[in-house]
């Protein structure tokens, strides 16, 4: 079905009418699939405030080539039947499976790497690969390029290996990795919807389903072209000394991210203070820990670092936390009555905490100006902030104290002029 272009064939099927029809099948064709497509899309996207959505990632992109192919290959089993050996049809399937494999393969990119710039470069160089080796198919040139790469063969240790099984084996793991990736961030998604699992062990069996679908996918592509699997020996030994060289804190932090992920001593959410950072944990991976700070600040944190170095967590036990409010009063005060009017504007707020530790207020220390007063709470929120709570209680004990009387005492300085005997001041 699929061979190089004999141009004699092609101008005796210009110069008969049978040629000429299935020239026009091979159209009618590529319309059809054209204006199913087009209905598809019409029907897909969504009016909603003005926003048109299309099939999701450029799968729409797809469907024109994969549709256009079924449809070829129902006309070259009728034409074929019914007018003889097609030729014009046998052009366009290989054009089509082309087509097809560019956008599938960038279809599968744009699900993995949606928000990478380099994407719209590698779209190119993929269609520029693609399309040169069909060229070169059809004039014939790429059967001896393919020889001459056979014929050149490298030694590499005992064995030898060609440059053509180098180029397929690449080609193979590039697709594989494509394709497995995909496969494990589809899995990803389920396991992260599933309600039943804590967060930790749901990233623990996500990493794990996506290092075990890579090896297996590359271990498969490297036999289906023939890879003489004992050569890999040879770069494992590589691999191993690099390891025990150059990558060991690499190592090290993935392993110190299992160890937490498998412990849960670090989850998502938890609020924590590591190396003077305190935020909440958005992300864990297998090699570092985002942490964002209330200031919308992200700390990339390696692994290594939180087993190493202590780690405040202040939500490892539970959600809530305590936050003071400190205030003073002038000691002609009734502190008694400052004390219950602090703790009725906590009880105000809604974030804070009524049970099983209710607003506190407490007389801390006896200050020069005044007396120091503290309010404690609890917090149930506290990745929602603490500085715009702190305001919120400072602002209503500041109404509470006005309206009943209660004074904050202001530092005073009390001067005295020393004077001579005539009068004079000393200087």
């Amino acid at each position: 079905m699929f061979a190089p272009i004999d141009f004699t064939r092609l101008e005796s099927a210009l110069a008969t009418s049978a040629g000429w029809l299935e020239l026009g099948l091979v159209l009618a064709c590529l319309a059809a699939a054209a204006f199913v497509d087009w209905l598809l899309w019409q029907r897909s996207r969504t009016a909603h405030e003005g926003v048109r959505v299309r099939f999701p990632g450029g799968l729409g992109r797809v469907v024109f080539p994969l549709l256009a192919l079924a449809l070829l290959f129902v006309a070259r089993l009728a034409f074929q039947r019914f007018a003889g050996p097609p030729f014009f049809i046998d052009i366009a399937l290989p054009l089509l499976v082309a087509l097809a494999a560019i956008r599938m393969f960038v279809y599968g990119l744009r699900r993995l790497f949606s928000s990478h710039a380099f994407l719209k470069s590698s779209e190119r160089a993929l269609a520029f690969t693609i399309w040169g080796a069909v060229i070169l198919y059809f004039t014939g040139v790429l059967p001896e390029i393919v020889a001459e790469l056979d014929n050149i063969v490298l030694p590499l240790g005992s064995s030898e290996i060609s440059l053509l099984t180098i180029g397929q084996g690449v080609v193979a793991v590039l697709v594989t990795l494509v394709i497995t990736l995909w496969i494990s961030g589809l899995l990803e998604q389920r396991l992260m919807r599933a309600a039943a699992l804590p967060a930790n062990t749901k990233i623990v069996l996500a990493k794990f389903l996506r290092a075990l679908l890579l090896v297996l996918g590359i271990l498969i592509a490297l036999q289906a072209i023939n890879f003489d699997l004992t050569l890999l020996t040879v770069f494992g030994g590589a691999l191993g000394v690099g390891i025990g060289l150059g990558l060991q804190k690499l190592a090290a932090n993935y392993f110190a991210g299992f160890t937490i992920l498998l412990d849960r001593s670090i989850r998502l959410g938890d609020m924590i203070t590591v190396d003077g950072r305190y935020g909440v944990v958005s992300r864990v991976t297998a090699r570092y820990v985002v942490v964002r700070s209330l200031d919308g600040v992200e700390a990339i944190v390696p692994n290594e670092t939180l087993a190493t170095t202590t780690v405040l967590n202040h939500t490892y036990s539970g959600r809530e936390v305590r936050v003071g409010v400190s205030v003073q009063v002038s000691y002609d005060c009734d502190v008694d009555f400052a004390l219950q009017l602090m703790e009725d504007a906590a009880r105000e707020d809604p974030r804070i905490l009524a049970e099983p530790n209710p607003p506190a207020a407490f007389l801390v220390n006896f200050a020069d100006n005044g007396i120091n007063l503290e309010l404690g709470v609890w917090l149930r929120d506290p990745e929602n902030g603490q500085l715009n709570l702190k305001s919120a209680l400072n602002r209503r004990i500041l109404i509470a104290f006005r309206a009943n009387g209660i004074t904050i005492p202001s530092p005073r300085r009390e001067v005295r002029v020393i004077q001579e005997a005539h009068g004079t001041p000393l200087a």
